[in-house]
Order: C-alpha cells, then structure tokens, then sequence
C-alpha cells in the first residue's frame, strides 16, 4: 500500500504533506521522516463541521462545545502522499515545467538571509559564520536560544560547518519570526497532535479550576484550624475547672487539719462563709490542741508545701533529718549526736535553710544555745517514744507519694 502520509521518527506526528514535514522540522529540528500507510484522522463534527486531526482535538472540541457526534471520513480524505517538493514555476525563466521537470540550467542556490544582529551575536560568541547562519536559519531565525539549542543538538551532524544553501527564487523568510522559544514550542505540538493543546478556552478553565481547589483547600484547613482550637479551648476550660475543684478540695482539707491542731487560719478570705456555721453546729466542746506527733506531721506538710517545686530537695531534708533523729535514738548517751551546729554549710544546704527544718528537730526536743549557734539536745530531755514517732513520720513523708498533697 502507498504511503498515505509522512510520520516523524523523532515524536511520531503524522503530517499529511512534504511542507507540513518541513515545517515541523523547522519548528522541532527533528530530521527523522519516513512514509507511512497510516492515515492522518479526519474526523468531522456533525454539529458544526469541523474537521478533527487527532482523537486529542476531538475530545477538546467536545470540551469546548458540547458536540459529541463525529464523523469519520479518514478514508476519504487520504491519499498517496508526494514526496516532491512544490517548486515555483519561474515564467520568465522557464527554469521548470508543470510537470517538475527541468527544461533549462539548474537552480542557482543560494545562502539564506538571516537575522544580520542575531548572526552577529552568535560570531561574538565564538561560532564560525556557517555555524551560526545554519543555527539561526534551521531554529527559526527567532532567537539566540532557540540557535544555540539547535547547535548542541547537531553539533554532531556532518554538515554542521558548511553553510546552508536555499533555491535563488524562493522567499526565505523566518515561519515565525515574531515567536518566541515557548510559542514555538507550542507551535511544534500543534504539529504533533493536530490541535492546540492549550487553547485559551481550557487554559483558562485550568486556571479558575485551580482556584476554586486552592480555595477549597484553604477552607477546609482553617475549619481544621479552627475545630482544633475549640477543642482545645474546651480542653483547657475542663482542665481549669478540675484544677479549681481539687484546689477548693485542698482549702477545705487544709483548713480542717488547721482547726483540728487548734491553729488559726492562715487566710479568713479563702475560708467559706458556711464554715465556721458548720463546724459550730458540730460541736459544743472545747477543741483539744494537737499533739506532738500531729504537730510534727503538719510541719514536715508545710516544709514540702513551701518548696514543691523542689522534690529532690524535700526528700533530701526527710532524709537528713531521718538520720538526725535516727542517730539520737540509736546513741543517745552519744553528744555529738545531739548537738548540730547551725552554721554548718551542710545543715544549712540541707535542713536549715528550708521553711520547717529546724522546727521540727526542736518538736523533737531540740534547743538553740549559746546564742543561737547550736542545736542541743540534753540526755534528760531525750523521749524514745517522740523520736520513734518522729521516725515514722519522716517514713511515711518519704516514702508516700502523696504525703502534703492533701
């Protein structure tokens, strides 16, 4: 079967004729032609007419239209291609026949006309003159860029050095002289697929639809945004809320410890009016004062109450003061576990400088003397039974976790 049209080896466009085949070598610099016996598509809108190349422009026609119904008259339209090159029939001259045959001397070739200030440019970067007019006149004779392309890609062609020759009659002239790289470039697909593939049309639809997809994008982000920071909102307020009831649960247990050990309330403002009705409806009799032991409880609670920020160190004064009271019961004939000098760096890093570390050795029978520089505790005054309690005291101050919390 005769070839039907010309197929390019380099992209596969189909092109119906010898001049579309040269025009998308121009526009493309492919060079690869070769006939084929597929036909180029023609396919006619049955709405309007319009006659489609390629599925591609079909579909896009559809897009833009609405028309739906094609007609395919691909084996009506094709026909064997020809591969001779039209020739320009020179009357004066009689340089050729209809027939393209030749009746005189042959065609004078000539150098085609360029771009004068591109060809300059190109010599001024370092290209021969036969380089640089090939360059300019096979790219498109459009732009310095599109002719340094052209070179790198037939750097290695043969001919590469020579300069190009044209028919003396035919009108070179650039296809596109006013395109620029890109447009060419778009020029080249329309060759390739028979069809715009970016019409205005469906550039602009892209366009709105990308949009509208941002827009959207952007909504739901801030309805995200805004759903976590109510949650969290909503987090913090019964956060703040569980806060103030077990800090009213600490007041009220504070203030019942505080009445049972006979002390004053630190501050009437936090103590609830109905408090004071409430506890004189309990009872009528005398309130007893606290004893040694609750006393002591209650200042180890205030020593890790005053310095909560600062467990290591309120541990560390439990246990210092554990060994104090420890190495009494264990040597109390022993005075130099009995008498602790207040200066000392130590005592004071551990015990001294803390609210409640030197009121509690003196509940356990410690005095200040000679001026304040000691702590004594005589052999008389010594109680097993108080420094036993004041043992268990710092034991369960120690070792429960919760000890002052409450």
């Amino acid at each position: 079967m005769a070839g039907v049209s010309l197929k390019c080896g380099d992209c596969g466009a189909l092109l119906k004729s010898v001049e579309e085949a040269q025009e998308h070598a121009e526009l493309t610099s492919h060079s690869n032609f070769s006939e084929s016996t597929e036909a180029v598509l023609n396919l006619v809108c049955s709405s309007c007419g319009k006659p489609c190349r390629s599925k591609t422009e079909s579909d896009l026609h559809t897009k833009r239209t609405g028309h739906t119904n094609f007609v395919d008259k691909t084996s009506e339209t094709a026909k064997p291609i020809s591969l001779e090159v039209p020739k320009v029939v020179d009357d004066s001259a009689g340089a050729m026949d209809v027939d393209g045959s030749s009746s005189s001397q042959p065609e004078e070739m000539i150098v085609p006309e360029v771009d004068k200030k591109l060809l300059e440019e190109l010599e001024a970067m370092g290209f021969s003159a036969a380089r640089a007019t090939r360059a300019l006149h096979y790219s498109g004779n459009g732009s310095i860029e599109a002719a340094v392309n052209w070179v790198v890609e037939h750097e290695n062609d043969p001919d590469i050095d020579q300069m190009p020759l044209v028919p003396a009659n035919t009108k070179v002239e650039s296809p596109n002289p006013s395109l620029t790289p890109e447009e060419i470039k778009i020029r080249a697909q329309e060759l390739k697929y028979g069809v715009n593939l970016v019409p205005e049309e469906a550039y602009n639809e892209r366009i709105r639809i990308g949009k509208e997809l941002l827009e959207a994008k952007r909504i739901e982000e801030d309805n995200e945004r805004k759903r976590l920071m109510a949650l969290r909102k909503a987090e913090k307020e019964e956060e703040k809320r569980a806060r103030e009831k077990i800090r009213q649960k600490l007041e009220e247990d504070k203030a019942e410890r505080r009445r049972k050990l006979g002390l004053p309330p630190e501050d009437p403002a936090t103590v609830k009016p109905s408090a004071p009705a409430v506890e004189e409806k309990k009872s009528s009799l005398p309130i007893r004062p606290a004893t040694k032991v609750e006393q002591m409880r209650e200042c180890l609670r205030s020593l890790k109450q005053n310095h909560k920020d600062d467990d290591a160190k309120v541990k560390r004064a439990f246990q210092t003061l554990l060994t104090y009271v420890g190495n009494v019961a264990k040597n109390p004939n022993e005075e130099k576990f009995r008498k602790i000098r207040l200066n000392n760096q130590t005592f004071q890093d551990r015990v001294g400088a803390l609210t409640g570390g030197i009121e509690f050795l003196e509940l356990c029978g410690f005095e200040k003397i000679e001026g304040g520089e000691f702590l004594f505790l005589a052999r008389e005054k010594v109680e097993m039974v108080v420094l036993n309690s004041a043992g268990s005291e710092l034991s369960s101050a120690i070792n429960n976790p919760f000890f002052g919390v409450l």
